[in-house]
């Protein structure tokens, strides 16, 4: 009888944070799919506009979406990029880096990592803290 989790019970989803898991890797696929989509949707973009911006074909994006495709590194690097989010957030969805905080967010990351504001919203927070740097001098 095998234990829950290990993949010896083909119906059980197992851990997230257990490597070995093979059920663990399906659970981030769809993590960061399912947080890709909420990013597009936030910014009010369809599957189509973004697949454009980010590079990407629109079957492979809604793949990705779905968690029928897991992304590579330079993949979620133009997503991001696309999304006007962090790079480093999608990597941790992807468990390609481990949730921690290497350095302390500056107030632009802080601000492109909002995943409430809009990109035109944080785009001019950006511009009004730039200018506040540039009169504070």
């Amino acid at each position: 009888m095998g234990k829950a989790g290990t993949g010896d019970d083909p119906d059980t989803v197992g851990d997230v944070d257990d490597p070995d898991d093979p059920g663990a890797e399906h659970d981030r696929v769809g993590d960061v799919g399912a947080f890709i989509r909420s990013q597009r949707e936030l910014a009010r973009m369809s599957v189509r506009k973004l697949a454009d911006i980010a590079g990407v074909s629109n079957p492979y994006l809604s793949q990705i979406e779905r968690g029928i495709r897991r992304p590579s590194a330079d993949i979620l690097q133009q997503l991001a990029q696309a999304l006007r989010i962090s790079v480093e957030t999608l990597y941790v969805r992807a468990g390609i880096l481990q949730p921690g905080r290497a350095h302390e967010l500056t107030v632009t990351e802080a601000i492109e990592r909002d995943p409430v504001l809009s990109p035109e919203q944080k785009q001019a927070l950006i511009n009004v803290y730039e200018s506040f740097l540039s009169t504070s001098g």
